[in-house]
């Protein structure tokens, strides 16, 4: 008789670990999915920062350039370069 009454109590052990693995999948698949949405976030957000960076870098190289430079400095300040009745050579 102890067989018989051991019988249901596995089919109920064996249910509810079915069961805690079927949450267990359940609750692994919802993570996964916010994990790959945060993922897509995450490389838009390194597309717009690359497109940014981009830009920045060819506004830099705009501004830096020699000839900009030259006419900023005679426009605002007023600088020009000095003839050669300006220069002196220093011997050593």
């Amino acid at each position: 008789m102890s067989a018989a009454v051991l019988k249901p109590w596995w089919a109920l052990v064996l249910l509810m670990l079915v069961l805690g693995s079927a949450f267990f999948i359940i609750a692994s698949t919802h993570a996964s999915r916010g994990f790959y949405a945060q993922l897509q976030d995450l490389e838009a957000r390194r597309w717009y920062l690359e497109e940014e960076y981009s830009r920045l870098l060819l506004e830099q190289s705009t501004l830096a350039s020699h000839y900009r430079i030259e006419s900023e400095a005679g426009e605002t300040l007023g600088l020009v370069a000095p003839g050669h009745e300006q220069t002196r050579l220093v011997a050593p």
